[in-house]
């Protein structure tokens, strides 16, 4: 038996509903500009407190604006039902490799967060509860999903990659597309009860699945009692890992303070001449205060293991908890995708919106993998995958 099942019942999307999903901004402000633009866009349902006209309001006073958008894209032809269905997904762009994926619905009691907890879906990060709690009021309140969460199938993966590529092939006109912020198409095919659908799933759920996106969504479908969560299952050829930033909006101390703190600790300081850029290769992180780039190599602590000694695990431990005495929670601290340069970073602090950026190199693949065959976590918000899958395409409704 496969842990990958069809979606019961799904809407699809006609056009023009596709977003990024609701955490891959480091402005809140973009969101409200995106929902002003395009009102259909899922952004306004999975976020209706930054819709314009709800600004202001808190995320739970807003779920009611959520359940008329929803309602109103149905009504208004935006969505089409669809039943028994897998959906087929393939992202792609001039000069890349085509990504591909599938929706469908995964057994959540295979989520498994340490060795001795048995499942098939590794989640591997630690979470912000509070995302969490928006998550679950907004699937009870809804009674859809409409973000999926991205899984890495590292058993099939290559054949389930091959297959996937000759089906969105063969399966004519797509049933609809849509274009991201970076100019790539993301299209889907339905596919129906019958031998390619089995075949399809069974690839899907044959090996260990991995949360590359969607932490905080797959705790939310645990901790809301969902038999099943919508995924998109996708393969390691079809993804990379893009670095995670963070910016710091306030400091505790003086930047002097800050760099005697770090080297007091055991680091090692070095000035930047010139613009501060992403690290080519982990090891060292690079900082940018007022005016200054720093090239900071952070003391390993060897006994402690691979996992503790990560980039990000010592930025979370070293620089933000222990010098700057703040938490990973702290609203002081925006995390910041792959998909803002480093010039956005550091031009937050340059033009005195933001105190401090931190500049990390992107995780390895070999290290991510690593982590999780061991069922370890990651540290909060330390790998950025590339593409991402779009939400607001395929709707999962939650049986009553």
């Amino acid at each position: 038996m496969t842990v990958v099942h069809p979606i019961a019942r799904a809407w699809i999307t006609t056009g023009g509903t596709g977003a990024q999903n609701y955490d891959e901004f480091a402005d809140d402000a973009e969101i409200t500009a995106i929902i002003e633009a395009n009102p259909h866009s899922a952004l306004g349902i999975e976020m209706p407190h930054r819709a314009p006209e709800s600004l202001g309001r808190s995320f739970l006073d807003a779920l009611p604006d959520a359940v008329a958008r929803l309602a109103e894209a149905k009504a208004d032809g935006s969505y089409t039902p669809a039943e028994q269905v897998v959906v087929l997904y393939r992202i792609s762009a001039a000069g890349e490799e085509p990504a591909y994926g599938i929706f469908a619905m995964v057994d959540t009691d295979q989520i498994s967060t340490s060795r001795d907890e048995p499942g098939l879906v590794i989640r591997n990060e630690d979470v912000f509860i509070a995302k969490v709690r928006e998550r679950v009021a907004l699937a009870e309140t809804l009674g859809h999903l409409l973000s999926p969460v991205l899984l890495l199938q590292t058993g099939t993966g290559e054949e389930l990659h091959a297959r996937l590529a000759a089906a969105t092939e063969a399966a004519g006109p797509p049933a609809a597309t849509d274009t991201d912020q970076a100019g790539r198409t993301h299209a889907i095919w339905l596919v129906g009860p019958g031998p390619e659908q089995d075949e399809l799933t069974a690839l899907a759920g044959g090996g260990e699945l991995v949360v590359a996106d969607g932490n905080h969504r797959s705790l939310a479908a645990q901790t809301g009692g969902l038999p099943r969560f919508l995924a998109v299952v996708t393969t390691p050829r079809s993804v990379a890992i893009q670095p995670y930033n963070r910016l710091v909006s306030e400091l505790t101390s003086s930047p002097e303070e800050l760099l005697d703190r770090l080297r007091a600790a055991g680091a090692e300081i070095r000035p930047i001449d010139g613009p501060v850029e992403v690290p080519a290769a982990g090891g060292t992180v690079h900082l940018r205060l007022a005016g200054r780039g720093y090239a900071v190599t952070l003391p390993h602590d060897e006994p402690a293991g691979q996992l503790e000694n990560l980039d990000h695990a010592l930025v979370e431990r070293l620089l933000l908890r222990d010098a700057l005495g703040l938490d990973p929670g702290d609203k002081r601290i925006t995390y910041v995708g792959g998909d803002y340069p480093a010039s956005w970073l550091t031009g937050e602090v340059d033009a005195g919106r933001a105190e401090l950026a931190v500049l990390i190199a992107p995780v390895t693949v070999d290290d991510f993998v690593a982590v999780n065959l061991a069922r370890e976590k990651m540290p909060r918000k330390s790998t950025w995958f590339t593409p991402k899958a779009r939400g607001g395409l395929v709707v999962a409704e939650l049986s009553r």
